[in-house]
């Protein structure tokens, strides 16, 4: 018996936790393709599997249904590996521990996966089904969707022929998605020059953790903190006032998750350690006073640290924490023409000491293309005023309103006459992989929908069950409506 055998739709949550025993995080996708492909030719339906590894199945058209507009059941099959501190799991190799509490479901100090893999579940569920009435349907799984969208950057479009797309990757029940941000990866190195550090000094370690994080899209304008930048406050004020060596720096592991914890081992005059403890004790305590309401657990440990008595020379040591300190992150700018919407960003989702170098890897959005070139400018301008190099990587443009979209009046009345309300049309500031589709795919009347999921991208990622059902009887009754 699995642990979620007694929920209904069975087959929705059969998929959901045969998908979940899969390691499948960004780049680590071929097992979860593969399945896939066994799933499809096990039910005698056409497959394609392509270079990237994206999955295209195919199903025909139910009777009555033969003329209608063909559909594409869009998801992606990766997820965000993140982990508590202490958790021992192997995301190459280990099954998800799925649990049960109340109406939620949640995976035991992990993410859950649930962004992207109920919409996988959602397909395979309609696909194995030979009840439900449908036009022709092709299931559009994609890879790498979480960390640079190349799953979608390289869909052929000859694999494709359907008119509409439903977007499965939303994640508040009773919002239909029309637009969402485009975004690009960006990141800045300074190289690191070492030297030995004189005698009388000691090596401190501070860590920088309780933050709760997030989706560095959905959630940067929450004023959550972001153990990088909190850390650069740290350093910065440290470091103008006392004889500092930095010598290690970390935090985050993901640059579209608002990173949770942050580490710096540094060197200061012996004498100084005191004077240093009492400083970043009130670090903390400005810290907690200034997150009350939205972080109000952070946490700064500090203990003598371990060291070969290397450190950065000083130079280095004052631009790495400047960059740090300076490098854009958080809201931008918030949208004129619908309120509440973030329309550009920046996340500094991951700080990292290798190779020599420091590295600051972030996630730029915006919904106005010129928006994410200013402030891709503006970091690349910072990191070489302080002698770093700066590159972009893994663009993916914005996708705009359809105002003449037939796909979104069938979804509006649909669920006007199912809930007896409206539901909310909404933008977010998240790339959802349909402006890639409208680029590559070309004219496709699109909209994005999905049950309640929570807290993604992080250990607490948890996904509502009475949600997961709403919502799936809301798409078989979509698919319906399309004649």
């Amino acid at each position: 018996m699995g642990i979620l055998s007694n929920l209904e739709p069975k087959s929705v949550f059969n998929y959901f936790e045969e998908i979940s025993k899969i390691p499948r995080g960004s780049g680590n996708e071929k097992a979860i393709s593969d399945y896939l492909v066994s799933f499809a030719k096990n039910l005698g339906l056409e497959v394609i599997q392509d270079e990237t590894l994206n999955i295209v199945i195919k199903k025909p058209a139910t009777k009555g249904y033969e003329n209608a507009p063909g559909v594409i059941l869009q998801g992606h099959m990766d997820m965000v590996c993140e982990k508590n501190k202490g958790t021992e799991h192997d995301f190459e190799k280990d099954p998800l521990k799925l649990r049960i509490e109340g109406d939620n479901i949640f995976a035991t100090g992990t993410t859950l996966g649930a962004d992207n893999g109920i919409a996988v579940a959602y397909g395979m569920a309609i696909l194995a089904s030979n009840e439900i009435e449908h036009p022709a349907l092709e299931l559009l799984l994609t890879v790498d969707e979480e960390t640079g969208m190349t799953g979608a950057m390289n869909i052929n479009a000859k694999d494709v022929d359907g008119k509409i797309l439903l977007n499965l990757d939303s994640e508040e029940e009773g919002e239909l998605l029309l637009s969402c941000a485009g975004g690009i990866r960006s990141k800045s190195t300074i190289k690191v020059e070492n030297e030995k550090v004189s005698e009388g000094f000691t090596a401190l370690e501070v860590k920088l953790r309780g933050l709760k994080g997030g989706h560095s899209g959905m959630e940067i304008n929450k004023g959550r903190g972001n153990s990088n930048k909190l850390m650069g406050r740290l350093l910065k004020g440290l470091n103008d006032k006392y004889d500092l060596r930095l010598a290690h720096i970390e935090g985050g592991s993901k640059n579209n998750a608002i990173p949770r914890e942050a580490d710096a081992i540094f060197f200061v005059p012996s004498g100084d350690v005191k004077n240093i403890k009492e400083e970043i004790a009130k670090f903390e305590e400005m810290f907690k006073h200034e997150l009350r309401v939205q972080d109000p657990d952070v946490t700064i440990e500090i203990s003598e640290a371990t060291n070969n008595g290397e450190a950065f020379t000083k130079d280095v040591t004052d631009r790495v924490i400047n960059l740090l300190y300076l490098y854009p992150n958080g809201v931008n700018t918030m949208s004129k023409s619908m309120h509440g919407l973030t329309e550009s960003s920046t996340n500094l989702g991951i700080v990292s000491t290798e190779n020599g170098e420091v590295v600051y890897d972030s996630a730029i959005r915006s919904s106005v293309g010129s928006l994410k070139e200013q402030i891709t400018l503006r970091a690349k301008t910072i990191t070489e005023l302080l002698g770093g190099v700066f590159t972009t990587n893994a663009g993916y443009p914005e996708w705009e309103y359809n105002p003449n979209s037939k796909i979104r009046e069938i979804c509006v009345d649909v669920y006007k006459r199912m809930n007896g309300e409206e539901p909310k049309l909404t933008a977010i500031h998240a790339g959802v992989e349909c402006g890639l589709f409208k680029e590559r795919l070309g004219d496709l009347d699109m909209i994005s929908f999905g049950p309640n999921l929570y807290d993604v991208h992080t250990p607490n990622e948890h996904m509502s069950i009475k949600s997961v059902q709403n919502v799936w009887a809301y798409l078989l009754e979509i698919l319906k409506e399309i004649k």
